[in-house]
């Protein structure tokens, strides 16, 4: 199956604004670079993912992108979630893909193995929400044909796609995976991520190396 990863990424001035008051803008213009380098490397080792693509406006992400072989796709007007998911699924059919996974640049916990359990196997047609870990967001897709519903990312943006799904008549489900559950918007889930990574390293683990390096875990 021929699986195409859309990654989408703001321009890191603009990202995380509700961190501004908490986190000087220096470390958080960083943690924002390090989120996304860690959730590349993972598309980058994902055995199932056959082409990447990041939509983006940041010059700094353009590079992170191309020392991972994804395709950059310009996104100067910073069109939001939802406009850029669009710009990556036009690109994804042009690719002829079968399938295509959305992928957000904030959640550094992601792992290979999440991404190619999510799609392996994917039916045709279906599409699979990922919730965040309120469960009221979507902080992944996986659709088989790529264009089988339009994202309509936001808050209560979980039930709202698998609305679309039911209207237009697509098997559908709800899967949770763990190093999506978790994107950095607050100071709040930056203690969270931090609680996260200390756990996991106490088991031996060493996720999302760059993202713990700025917070110094």
């Amino acid at each position: 199956m021929n699986t195409v990863a859309v990654v989408t990424a703001k321009r890191f001035t603009a990202a995380k604004q509700r961190m501004s008051g908490a986190v000087p803008e220096e470390r958080r213009l960083a943690l924002v670079e390090a989120m996304l380098g860690d959730v590349l490397e993972a598309v980058a080792g994902a055995r199932q993912v056959t082409f990447t693509i990041v939509v983006t406006g940041e010059a700094a992400a353009e590079g992170l992108a191309a020392g991972c072989g994804a395709e950059v796709i310009h996104d100067p007007e910073d069109a939001g979630h939802i406009g850029a998911a669009k710009l990556g699924i036009a690109r994804a059919l042009e690719l002829e893909a079968d399938a295509v996974v959305l992928l957000p640049g904030d959640c550094p916990l992601l792992e290979p193995r999440e991404i190619d359990s999510l799609i392996t196997g994917l039916p045709d047609p279906f599409v699979t929400v990922v919730p965040d870990r309120h469960g009221t967001g979507t902080n992944s897709l996986a659709m088989r044909p790529p264009d089988a519903i339009e994202p309509a990312f936001g808050e209560g943006s979980c039930q709202r796609h698998l609305e679309l799904a039911r209207k237009a008549g697509l098997p559908h489900a709800t899967e949770r995976v763990e190093g999506l559950a978790l994107d950095l918007d607050t100071p709040a889930d930056i203690v969270a991520l931090t609680t996260k990574i200390e756990m996991a390293r106490a088991a031996g683990r060493r996720p999302a190396p760059r993202t713990a390096a700025i917070l110094g875990i």
